[in-house]
């Protein structure tokens, strides 16, 4: 295929205005970044890199299919190094949900590495996403051009998120760079008897925050507001007008746990028959489900 070479590779350097700011903060910023796709500064507002184990796992694809959609409807640009494993399925979902993306390579862009990823280049490119890197043309992938690349990843980004990562995964060295870089690394948990969730668990144990949900993430970032992330993944804007006091209440309860109306009515403090007529309006609204006599945010 390789579409993506009818994009020219343009190039912006340090003292450039439209240099990503994050990026220019780090200790050893790359003298220039040569790029391809539509550069728009808004894409690099609120970045998160997205790293974790090549060899993915099942429960890796879960996660990443469970926490990304509701990050990029939110506004969040993944960031990731356009391998195989964790950082491609990332790029991918984020693209599936309109998502914009950032794939950060470990060699110049006139090289596809990993060959797999041909018809992921371009799509990154057709979405509105970039394609970019330190190394100018036919610098080839080496081994030490991956945890180069990875101060880049971490730098475009406010926050780091490991999904799966074994012992000497090199998504550790990307933590470890976000941890320098003053910035939040979250893991997300594995079981304990799987090689690919030691690095995570790890992780955790050595000052990463646990993360299993996207909301938490945001929390994290400090950009979950205005709006919030149910446990079915809808996002409700909580903004004067669409939810009133008493909503919102009800769904800061509900999403702790679900709960029938009178314990709803006991922990808000209102009388039963009140809140049986609000719970039946927002089931109107679709905002709470009831079964079995419990109620569910919907």
């Amino acid at each position: 295929m390789k579409h993506w070479k009818k994009w020219e590779i343009k190039k912006i350097e340090l003292a450039d205005k439209q240099y990503p700011k994050l990026l220019k903060k780090i200790r050893n910023s790359p003298k220039q970044l040569y790029f391809r796709g539509r550069w728009n500064k808004k894409i690099f507002s609120d970045c998160l890199a997205v790293v974790g184990a090549r060899k993915i796992t099942r429960y890796g694809e879960s996660v990443i299919e469970n926490l990304i959609p509701d990050l990029v409807r939110v506004g969040l640009t993944i960031v990731s190094g356009f391998m195989y494993g964790v950082d491609g399925k990332a790029h991918k979902v984020c693209l599936q949900n309109k998502g914009k993306t950032i794939a950060v390579l470990g060699c110049g862009l006139d090289i596809l590495y990993p060959v797999l990823n041909d018809k992921l280049y371009t799509e990154i490119l057709e979405n509105d996403g970039l394609v970019m890197s330190e190394y100018e043309r036919k610098v080839k992938p080496e081994l030490w051009t991956f945890p180069q690349r990875n101060r880049i990843v971490a730098g475009l980004s406010k926050g780091v998120l490991v999904i799966e990562g074994g012992e000497k995964s090199g998504s550790l060295i990307t933590a470890r760079i976000g941890f320098q870089q003053k910035k939040p690394v979250m893991a997300v948990p594995g079981a304990i008897n799987s090689s690919m969730s030691a690095g995570t668990n790890w992780l955790i144990r050595n000052g990463a925050i646990a993360v299993t949900k996207a909301e938490e993430i945001l929390e994290e970032l400090e950009i979950i507001a205005p709006r919030r992330i149910t446990p079915r993944g809808g996002i409700k804007d909580s903004a004067p007008g669409r939810l009133s006091k008493e909503e919102e209440k009800i769904v800061d309860e509900l999403e702790r746990e679900e709960l029938d109306v009178d314990e709803l009515a006991r922990k808000l403090k209102m009388k039963v028959d009140e809140m049986g007529a609000l719970l039946s309006l927002m089931s109107l609204k679709q905002l709470v489900k009831e079964k079995n006599g419990k109620y569910r945010l919907g």
